[in-house]
Protein backbone atom coordinates (compact mmCIF):
# COMPACT_ATOMS: atom_id res chain seq x y z
CA UNK A 1 0.00 0.00 0.00
CA UNK A 2 1.31 3.57 -0.64
CA UNK A 3 2.38 5.58 1.97
CA UNK A 4 0.03 8.76 2.59
CA UNK A 5 -0.24 11.04 5.57
CA UNK A 6 -2.74 9.33 7.36
CA UNK A 7 -1.44 8.60 10.66
CA UNK A 8 -5.30 8.93 11.80
CA UNK A 9 -6.55 6.36 9.52
CA UNK A 10 -9.48 5.47 11.22
CA UNK A 11 -8.39 1.37 11.28
CA UNK A 12 -5.04 2.37 13.06
CA UNK A 13 -6.65 4.57 15.41
CA UNK A 14 -9.35 1.69 16.33
CA UNK A 15 -6.49 -0.74 16.37
CA UNK A 16 -4.39 1.75 18.85
CA UNK A 17 -7.73 2.00 20.87
CA UNK A 18 -7.61 -1.77 21.29
CA UNK A 19 -4.32 -2.22 21.78
CA UNK A 20 -3.99 -0.06 24.74
CA UNK A 21 -7.12 -1.58 26.48
CA UNK A 22 -5.40 -5.00 26.07
CA UNK A 23 -1.84 -3.52 27.76
CA UNK A 24 -4.46 -2.35 30.28
CA UNK A 25 -5.76 -5.91 31.25
CA UNK A 26 -2.01 -7.69 30.54
CA UNK A 27 -0.37 -5.09 33.07
CA UNK A 28 -3.18 -5.55 35.89
CA UNK A 29 -3.91 -9.40 36.13
CA UNK A 30 -2.04 -9.30 39.31
CA UNK A 31 -4.69 -6.98 40.57
CA UNK A 32 -7.23 -9.00 38.85
CA UNK A 33 -9.88 -11.90 39.40
CA UNK A 34 -8.80 -15.01 37.90
CA UNK A 35 -12.60 -14.90 35.94
CA UNK A 36 -12.57 -11.13 35.36
CA UNK A 37 -9.11 -11.32 33.81
CA UNK A 38 -10.37 -14.36 31.41
CA UNK A 39 -13.34 -12.45 30.69
CA UNK A 40 -11.85 -9.89 29.66
CA UNK A 41 -9.38 -11.59 27.63
CA UNK A 42 -12.34 -13.59 25.84
CA UNK A 43 -13.26 -10.07 24.99
CA UNK A 44 -10.38 -8.39 24.18
CA UNK A 45 -8.43 -11.00 22.02
CA UNK A 46 -10.86 -11.30 19.07
CA UNK A 47 -11.55 -7.67 19.38
CA UNK A 48 -7.36 -6.94 18.68
CA UNK A 49 -6.93 -9.84 16.04
CA UNK A 50 -9.80 -8.10 13.71
CA UNK A 51 -7.94 -4.32 14.49
CA UNK A 52 -5.09 -6.04 13.73
CA UNK A 53 -6.17 -7.63 10.42
CA UNK A 54 -7.86 -4.41 9.49
CA UNK A 55 -4.86 -2.07 10.11
CA UNK A 56 -3.11 -0.73 6.34
CA UNK A 57 -0.45 -3.20 4.83
CA UNK A 58 2.80 -0.79 4.78
CA UNK A 59 6.30 -1.57 3.25
CA UNK A 60 8.58 -1.64 5.53
CA UNK A 61 11.46 1.40 5.25
CA UNK A 62 14.55 -0.30 6.25
CA UNK A 63 16.76 1.90 8.22
CA UNK A 64 13.66 3.78 10.18
CA UNK A 65 14.83 2.16 13.99
CA UNK A 66 11.69 1.02 15.63
CA UNK A 67 12.37 1.17 19.60
CA UNK A 68 11.80 -1.72 21.49
CA UNK A 69 9.98 -0.74 24.83
CA UNK A 70 9.23 -4.12 26.21
CA UNK A 71 12.51 -5.27 27.84
CA UNK A 72 12.90 -8.96 29.32
CA UNK A 73 12.13 -7.96 32.89
CA UNK A 74 8.74 -6.10 31.99
CA UNK A 75 8.03 -8.98 29.68
CA UNK A 76 8.76 -11.83 32.46
CA UNK A 77 6.33 -9.71 35.28
CA UNK A 78 2.99 -9.38 32.30
CA UNK A 79 3.93 -13.64 32.07
CA UNK A 80 4.60 -14.39 35.84
CA UNK A 81 1.61 -12.06 36.89
CA UNK A 82 -0.43 -14.25 34.34
CA UNK A 83 0.82 -17.38 35.40
CA UNK A 84 0.42 -16.71 39.38
CA UNK A 85 -3.30 -15.85 38.39
CA UNK A 86 -4.41 -18.75 36.53
CA UNK A 87 -2.57 -21.30 38.31
CA UNK A 88 -2.50 -24.97 37.00
CA UNK A 89 -4.82 -23.22 34.22
CA UNK A 90 -2.09 -21.92 32.50
CA UNK A 91 -0.66 -24.61 30.94
CA UNK A 92 -2.61 -26.32 27.38
CA UNK A 93 -1.65 -28.18 24.49
CA UNK A 94 -1.07 -27.14 21.64
CA UNK A 95 -0.46 -28.25 18.07
CA UNK A 96 0.02 -25.35 15.99
CA UNK A 97 3.58 -24.60 16.97
CA UNK A 98 6.90 -25.21 15.04
CA UNK A 99 8.43 -27.89 17.53
CA UNK A 100 5.14 -29.66 16.37
CA UNK A 101 6.83 -30.99 13.24
CA UNK A 102 8.79 -32.71 14.87
CA UNK A 103 6.79 -34.40 17.57
CA UNK A 104 3.99 -37.10 17.70
CA UNK A 105 1.97 -35.49 20.45
CA UNK A 106 1.37 -31.70 21.36
CA UNK A 107 3.64 -29.52 23.18
CA UNK A 108 2.86 -28.15 25.89
CA UNK A 109 2.42 -24.26 26.17
CA UNK A 110 1.34 -21.35 28.23
CA UNK A 111 -1.31 -18.98 28.66
CA UNK A 112 0.94 -16.50 30.32
CA UNK A 113 3.80 -16.94 27.78
CA UNK A 114 1.34 -16.71 24.69
CA UNK A 115 -0.29 -13.13 26.33
CA UNK A 116 3.23 -12.03 27.28
CA UNK A 117 4.37 -12.69 23.48
CA UNK A 118 1.58 -10.92 22.21
CA UNK A 119 2.04 -7.99 24.78
CA UNK A 120 5.71 -7.25 24.10
CA UNK A 121 4.72 -6.32 20.05
CA UNK A 122 1.74 -4.67 20.86
CA UNK A 123 2.54 -2.48 23.86
CA UNK A 124 6.03 -1.56 21.77
CA UNK A 125 3.55 -0.73 18.52
CA UNK A 126 1.80 1.34 20.56
CA UNK A 127 4.77 3.21 22.67
CA UNK A 128 6.10 3.85 18.87
CA UNK A 129 2.70 5.05 18.14
CA UNK A 130 2.34 7.67 21.04
CA UNK A 131 6.14 9.15 20.76
CA UNK A 132 6.28 8.86 16.47
CA UNK A 133 6.89 12.80 15.58
CA UNK A 134 7.16 11.74 11.80
CA UNK A 135 5.11 10.07 9.57
CA UNK A 136 7.73 7.59 8.32
CA UNK A 137 8.39 6.54 12.21
CA UNK A 138 4.56 5.85 12.23
CA UNK A 139 4.64 3.79 9.27
CA UNK A 140 7.61 1.63 10.24
CA UNK A 141 5.31 0.95 13.39
CA UNK A 142 2.43 0.28 11.67
CA UNK A 143 4.50 -2.11 8.99
CA UNK A 144 6.11 -4.00 11.59
CA UNK A 145 3.04 -4.34 14.25
CA UNK A 146 1.35 -5.86 10.93
CA UNK A 147 4.40 -7.84 9.96
CA UNK A 148 4.51 -9.42 13.58
CA UNK A 149 0.62 -10.04 13.41
CA UNK A 150 0.79 -11.82 10.49
CA UNK A 151 4.06 -14.10 11.22
CA UNK A 152 4.09 -14.33 14.65
CA UNK A 153 1.00 -12.54 17.45
CA UNK A 154 -1.96 -13.51 15.38
CA UNK A 155 -1.07 -16.92 15.62
CA UNK A 156 -0.42 -16.81 18.98
CA UNK A 157 -3.87 -14.88 20.07
CA UNK A 158 -5.55 -17.44 18.13
CA UNK A 159 -4.14 -20.32 20.04
CA UNK A 160 -4.53 -18.51 23.15
CA UNK A 161 -7.86 -17.95 22.80
CA UNK A 162 -9.02 -21.98 22.39
CA UNK A 163 -7.86 -22.60 26.05
CA UNK A 164 -9.40 -19.49 27.79
CA UNK A 165 -12.82 -19.85 26.28
CA UNK A 166 -12.52 -23.18 27.30
CA UNK A 167 -11.72 -22.44 31.03
CA UNK A 168 -14.51 -19.71 30.81
CA UNK A 169 -17.10 -21.75 29.36
CA UNK A 170 -16.24 -25.37 30.75
CA UNK A 171 -19.65 -26.93 32.03
CA UNK A 172 -19.60 -30.10 34.47
CA UNK A 173 -22.31 -31.66 35.54
CA UNK A 174 -24.65 -28.90 33.88
CA UNK A 175 -22.73 -26.91 36.59
CA UNK A 176 -20.67 -23.62 35.46
CA UNK A 177 -17.16 -23.91 35.87
CA UNK A 178 -16.55 -22.19 39.47
CA UNK A 179 -12.58 -21.53 39.79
Amino acid sequence: MKQTNDNYNKDIIEFVTVAVQFCIVAENAAQTDKMDFIDKMTKILPLLYLKASLMPDYDNIDDIYIEQFVEEDNYNIIRNNISLLLGHLDDFLDVFVEDMKYSDTPILATVSENIADIYQDVKNFVMNYKIAAQDNVLFEAVAQCKQDFKFSWGQKLVNVLRPLHEIKYQVKNDEPNIL
